[in-house]
Order: C-alpha cells, then structure tokens, then sequence
C-alpha cells in the first residue's frame, strides 16, 4: 500500500474542515483597514491616515503558559483564545500601544477541527472586544511532537501610539504613588506552581466545588485574563500615567521594576488590597511561603499604574470599565 502524508500522521481533510469552520470567525473581526481576504499568505492592513503626527509602531508575542494544561483536564478550549488576545493587549498597552491587529500560532499533534475552532472562538471574541482584527495565523499539525490531546499556542499582536503617547517610565520620581486595577485570579501566570499545589499535591478535582471560592476549581483556573484596554483609555483622558506594569510572571515587584528609571525603587503595602481568594488557596495548601507567592504570582493587581501624589489622589476608590483603583504603594 502506497504510504501517504495522511499515513504519516498529518490530515489535510481535517485542516480544510477548520480552515471552514474559522473562516467565518475570522471575517467578524474585520476592521475597516484590513485589505484581502483569510488565507493568503500574509495579512495586510492599512494603517489609518492622520490620526497620529509621529505614528509608532508597537509588537508583543506571548503565550497563556501552563493554563494549557488545565484546559486539557478540562476539555474546555473556548476561554484561552481570549486569554491570549486580553494578555497581549495589556503588554502593548504597558508602554502606552493602541492595538490594530493580532496573529495566531496553533500547534498540535493531531488537528481536532472543533478543539482549533472552539480556540480561536476565543480569539475571535477578544479580538472584537479590543477592535482589533485577527489578521492571520498558522496551523501546525506535527505527528509525535506533541502529547496526545495537547497543543501549543502562541499569539502576536501588532500596534501603534503617537510617539508623544508611549509611557517608558523616565518620568517616574520618588514619592509618585503606585495604583492597581484589580485581578480576578492567576490570569495567565503561575499555573505550574498552582498545579502542582491544588492538583498534585493536594489532589483535588477541577470540578469540585471550593466554598471560598463560591464555584467549582476548574471554573475559578479558566477564568478569563481580562483586557485592561479601556479602563486605562478612561484613565489617561483624566490624569498623566508616567509608568505601566502588566502584573504577570514576577508578581508586582518584578514586573514594575522594568518600568522603573535608575535611582527609584518601590515600597508595596501587600495588605492594602482585596486579594482573590484562589491566592489564599494556593498558599495554605502547599503550604507556599509569602515571598514565594508575591514573587510568583500577582496577588490581586492585574495592571500597576504610577501617577504622581496629586493625581493619585483625586483617582483612588474611582471607577473605570467597572474597576475600581486602589493604591498599592509608592515610589522610593
């Protein structure tokens, strides 16, 4: 019997059957500035004309980590898309970046067209929600490379800021005040330890219900990394932000010190905030020292934002897309 590419492992039926099935989803995140058609060999979108005077442009790759792992155990793939479209975006808008468009990367043992279609459905609702478009990306189906059941999954994200916009932090004096935007649990980071804890350890199920919690585990693991995009937007129309941090591996202290100009440090009041139960969890089933849980993961501070003392004053306890800023600490 003749061998052939589908003997070997690789499907070409079932990668024309989900190019259909994410055609469609696709299309719906067109914005008006996109040229062609999905699936030709590179993306194109036109850049809007006259809205910025020195226009910049912005770029970001990353990934949703070990929170893979869950979604295997859960069999639930429709949240991690959007999970990496919502982690991109607060990178870019770390450094003051609107979004304009987004790219996948899919890798898998054997291509599953509903598993890769519940996927980008996820991305699909991210991207719409950031006015971005899902501009392209690629589907890799690679026999033994990976585990039965499993994938890979990558994203990036492309944008653009007046040059006068970009937030790089070189404004940042001592004394200038620390604010966070709330988390809702581990995001995207820290997975590896939280399984190791919570599934390993202590053996529980994903769909047992936690009373602390006030859901079942796996619900509380899988929920989604929410976009900081238009909280910041409602923010920046009000006062000056003169540094941003996404809060993702390396916990407050570690992510804010990127921003911070030679000669500043940070004074954090870890008790001055909510923390998601999830973290409190995590830290007396291991049992996770203190230090190891702040250096590892956020603890309830999805993005930091420093402003100076008079600004922060007038923010704290306000509201933007539903958040409500706290003070984390200052600048030392």
């Amino acid at each position: 019997m003749p061998i052939t590419y589908k003997s070997s492992g690789v499907n070409l039926e079932a990668a024309d059957d989900a190019l259909s099935r994410i055609k469609a989803l696709v299309k719906s995140t067109r914005t008006p500035h996109v040229i062609g058609d999905v699936g030709l060999f590179a993306g194109a979108l036109r850049l809007p004309v006259g809205q910025k005077q020195r226009p910049v442009l912005l770029a970001s790759t990353d990934g949703v980590g070990t929170k893979l792992k869950i979604a295997f155990l859960a069999k639930k793939y429709d949240t991690i898309g959007e999970d990496l479209v919502n982690h991109c975006v607060n990178d870019l808008l770390a450094n003051g970046g609107e979004p304009l468009f987004f790219l996948d990367y899919f890798g898998c043992g054997k291509l599953e067209p509903s598993v890769l279609a519940a996927v980008v459905e996820g991305m699909t609702r991210g991207c719409k929600n950031n006015g971005l478009a899902l501009l392209g990306g690629e589907t890799a189906e690679m026999p033994g490379f990976y585990q039965d059941g499993e994938f890979d999954l990558a994203g990036t994200i492309v944008g653009w800021a007046d040059e006068s916009e970009l937030i790089v932090g070189k404004d940042i004096r001592p004394g200038d005040v620390i604010l966070g935007l709330p988390a809702v649990g581990l995001h995207t980071n820290g997975y590896s330890l939280a399984r190791k804890v919570l599934l390993d350890h202590a053996r529980l199920d994903l769909n047992r219900h936690i009373d602390s919690l006030g859901c079942a585990l796996g619900e509380t693991l899988l929920a989604v990394h929410p976009s900081y995009l238009q909280a910041v937007r409602e923010i920046r129309a009000v006062v000056k932000i003169k540094g941003i941090a996404h809060i993702t591996g390396g916990g407050i202290e570690g992510n804010l010190i990127r921003v911070l100009p030679e000669g500043c440090g940070m004074k954090i009041n870890y008790s001055a905030w909510h923390v998601p139960p999830i973290f409190d969890l995590i830290q007396q089933l291991g049992p996770v020292e203190p230090e190891e849980m702040r250096r590892v993961f956020n603890m309830g501070v999805g993005m930091a934002l420093v402003t100076s003392p008079e600004d922060a004053e007038t923010m704290i306890g306000n509201e933007f897309d539903g958040l409500r800023l706290f003070k984390v600490g200052e600048i030392v």
